[in-house]
């Protein structure tokens, strides 16, 4: 990445820092959509990742999460460069939706064609404009509507080099997740392109947690390929993550009002009682909900009205159970001990005010 590269024909020289609209489409009032993706290219060699965030448009966190990166001093200073794309789908980020207008999801239509769908004419740009150019990616995401996720990264152990970044970015989770057909992660590593999906949060809200730890998450990945320095004094403690092989969700054996008894983060024990669904019609009591193995909730449905066969808990299972158990602990505790980013900070005029 010595030499100046384009996107949308935009030449970056090392040392600029450039925010590009690559065209995508147009509205049909014809209205253009361009995705702002944002350059920044030290002035030494080094690296080039990508960090993306709302493929799915209603998966706000990680364009909050990008905004810090962004603001953060640091980045300034970084060894090769950093191509941040805030918000891919703009479309459903507008409309506060998951998909694009025809309804296709645009993370099942990657590496996408020129002239395909609206949804694979995107895939084919984010692709060709912005991967290419990249060793590696971290792709931003939330759980769906009414589902949230506990911080974890996502990665595919068989792609080479996924695990090391995985677990540079430094969350207690790592779950081993195969490649799924048409997403951005499949289509980067049929390049040879690792790309680690970091999920935290809900979709449609803004979770202060989960955005602090995808920031430090993020920047520990580029510590880790040596785009940013920092000194030992100011280094943050690692904690080792512990790899999940496998994770099961626990569905609802019956519709109804669910009263559930555990959170995000907890514990659970093979045939533990993790919450009981209720019928409000009839007099047929509390229907109690068990878990089948041991593991760390990663995953809830935050909607008490459920369906038959609805997925309620998703539970990662782990062989070292205790380990994962305290160092969630430890690494939640510190990590809700930094300041929170939304806090308004109060001014000498401002706390003389009654």
């Amino acid at each position: 990445m010595d030499e100046p590269f384009e996107i949308a024909g935009i030449r970056i020289r090392r040392g600029e820092r450039k925010c590009i609209e690559l065209p995508a489409a147009h509205l049909y009032t014809q209205t253009p959509m361009n995705i702002p993706v944002h350059v920044i290219r030290g002035t030494t060699p080094g690296p080039c990742i990508f960090v993306t965030a709302a493929i799915h448009g209603d998966e706000i966190n990680g364009v909050e999460i990008i905004r810090q990166l962004l603001e953060s001093p640091a980045i300034r200073r970084i060894h090769g460069t950093l191509i941040a794309v805030p918000v891919v789908n703009m479309y459903g980020f507008i409309s506060l939706s998951r998909y694009l207008p025809d309804r296709r999801d645009l993370n099942r239509s990657f590496p996408g064609r020129q002239k395909g769908s609206l949804a694979s004419r995107l895939a084919y740009i984010l692709i060709n404009e912005i991967v290419v150019h990249c060793c590696c990616g971290i792709d931003l995401h939330t759980g769906s509507i009414h589902r949230s996720n506990l911080p974890q990264i996502r990665v595919n152990l068989d792609t080479p080099g996924s695990e090391k970044l995985g677990k540079a970015f430094n969350v207690p989770v790592v779950l081993d997740s195969k490649l799924r057909d048409g997403s951005l992660r499949e289509a980067a590593s049929s390049l040879g392109i690792p790309v680690l999906v970091y999920e935290g949060g809900e979709a449609l809200r803004f979770d202060a947690l989960a955005a602090r730890m995808g920031v430090h998450g993020i920047r520990r990945v580029m510590e880790s390929l040596g785009m940013l320095h920092v000194p030992p004094s100011r280094k943050r403690r690692s904690i080792l993550p512990v790899i999940s092989r496998s994770s099961v969700w626990v569905r609802a054996p019956k519709s109804g009002i669910i009263h559930p008894l555990k959170k995000l983060g907890d514990r659970v024990r093979e045939g533990e009682i993790i919450g009981f669904i209720v019928d409000p019609f009839s007099e047929a009591g509390e229907i109690p909900m068990r878990t089948k193995q041991d593991g760390i909730i990663i995953g809830k449905n935050n909607l008490p009205l459920v369906n038959e066969g609805d997925a309620l808990f998703h539970i990662a299972c782990f062989e070292r159970i205790e380990i994962v158990e305290s160092q969630l602990e430890e690494f939640m505790g510190m990590e809700q001990s930094s300041r929170n980013p939304y806090q308004v900070r109060e001014t000498s005029q401002d706390s003389e005010k009654p």
